[in-house]
């Protein structure tokens, strides 16, 4: 009797290996090729800087559930502070954003306050929203795209579209690139604050269109050693010489020795002195001080 159980459980499980290879999808022999365009997530969820005043008029009051909700997502019904009265109408798209700063304002390298300053104010992307009914001062919207949690006072603004560049062939990425001689700027941070990127991250750098700076632009981030700039503690004159492991016999400063080629980025969004950039190839980690020109 055991053995005929046996018999029937493997049977069974063999009728089904092959039913599930007839219905499998055929692997093509040819790699799938990657996108040439950035992604919705990444162009609309990457953030800004803007040195202007963004207009403030437009807020999200409140939603559905809201004596337990203290945040909003996807799919969720909201309101906002405007209605038919003000010239919301049914259908009308929204993005919606909010001021933000790092909250514990430990410098990662010298100059990183005074060169955020000059970009502006940073603003997350938090998602978007559209108007499903209007009352006469207040719409009701639903979110119909996320990228973070909307929360009440959060900043209303007019949809628009933002276009983006192709990618560029990674193949043809120089590690070792002499400058271009165009404009340089630095790494001022990375996507919410962060002080470490890498490949498909978010950073923020200080040139915009003041500069010549456009979408689908590509910076070129390099380090040079030894420039003293780091808030971190470093050996002194690591880039030549290293205490029990050789000294030079004579000083090589930073601006003596090649630079290191970290990686490369596409612009997503500019402002005036201000860009955002994805990192589309990355060598190793990249870190807030570090450089980038413009290709």
């Amino acid at each position: 009797m055991r053995t005929t159980f046996l018999r029937l459980c493997v049977s069974l499980l063999f009728s089904a290996a092959i039913c599930w290879a007839q219905e499998a999808p055929v692997q093509s022999a040819h790699p799938v090729s990657g996108p040439d365009h950035p992604w919705k997530s990444s162009v609309y969820c990457s953030g800004f800087y803007s040195g202007d005043k963004i207009p403030d008029d437009l807020r999200l009051v409140s939603g559905e559930e809201s004596e337990t909700k203290m945040t909003f997502f996807f799919g969720d019904i909201v309101y906002l502070s405007k209605g038919s009265n003000q010239g919301v109408k049914e259908g009308d798209r929204f993005s919606v954003i909010r001021p933000d700063r790092d909250p514990l304002r430990v410098p990662w390298f010298k100059y990183q306050y005074k060169l955020e300053e000059a970009m502006g104010t940073y603003f997350l992307d938090l998602g978007q929203l559209v108007v499903i009914k209007t009352q006469p001062n207040v719409s009701i919207a639903r979110i119909s795209f996320s990228c973070d949690y909307m929360q009440r006072a959060d900043i209303v603004l007019p949809y628009s579209e933002r276009p983006s560049g192709p990618f560029k062939d990674a193949s043809q990425f120089d590690a070792l690139a002499p400058a271009s001689g165009k404009p340089t700027a630095m790494v001022v941070y990375g996507k919410s604050t962060a002080q470490m990127s890498g490949r498909w991250y978010t950073i923020y750098v200080n040139l915009g269109k003041s500069q010549g700076v456009n979408v689908g632009d590509y910076f070129r981030v390099f380090r040079y050693q030894g420039t003293h700039a780091e808030m971190i503690p470093l050996e002194k004159n690591y880039q030549d010489r290293l205490y029990g492991f050789g000294e030079n016999p004579r000083n090589y400063s930073w601006n003596d020795l090649p630079r290191e080629v970290l990686g490369e980025g596409i612009v997503l969004n500019v402002s005036q002195n201000a860009a955002t950039v994805m990192i589309t190839t990355s060598r190793r980690e990249i870190f807030a001080g570090d450089y980038v020109e413009l290709e």
